[in-house]
C-alpha cells in the first residue's frame, strides 16, 4: 500500500508538513553544528523518548532533510547530519528561533495568565 502524495496550497504548508511537531525543529537545531550519533542527539533533545526520536529521524530522512550514515563495524555506529536541504531549512528557522528568544518572557507570561471566560 503506497502513501498518497500530499497536496500543498502554499510553501508554508509544505514547510510545516516537513518540520511540524514538537521534536523536529529541536532535532534540526541539535544538528546545526554538525554530525551527531544517536546518543548525542538524545542528550541534546531533552525530553524526547528513544522511540519518538527514531520515528522523527526516519521522517526527516524520508523528506531528505537528514542524512543517516551507517558504519559497518563492531559495535555498529550510526551518524546523523543535515543534508543541503536540511541546512537550508535550518537557516529558514533561525529567524523564528530569534523571535522566540526575543519574546520568550512575554510568551511565558501570557501562557500563565488565567483564561478569560
Amino acid at each position: 500500500m503506497s502513501k498518497a502524495k500530499p497536496s500543498y496550497t502554499c510553501g508554508l504548508d509544505a514547510a510545516v508538513d516537513v518540520v511540524g511537531g514538537k521534536w523536529k525543529p529541536l532535532i534540526l537545531w541539535a544538528l546545526h553544528d554538525g554530525t551527531h550519533r544517536f546518543g548525542e542527539l538524545k542528550r541534546h533533545v531533552s525530553g524526547v523518548s528513544e522511540k519518538m526520536l527514531i520515528q522523527q529521524l526516519r521522517e526527516l530522512e524520508a523528506d531528505g532533510i537528514v542524512h543517516r550514515e551507517v558504519y559497518r563495524e563492531v559495535p555498529p555506529r550510526v551518524e546523523y547530519s543535515l543534508t543541503e536541504l536540511g541546512e537550508a531549512l535550518n537557516a529558514a528557522l533561525t529567524p523564528l528561533g530569534e523571535w522566540g528568544d526575543t519574546f520568550m518572557e512575554l510568551i511565558l507570561a501570557n501562557k500563565s495568565k488565567e483564561p478569560v471566560a
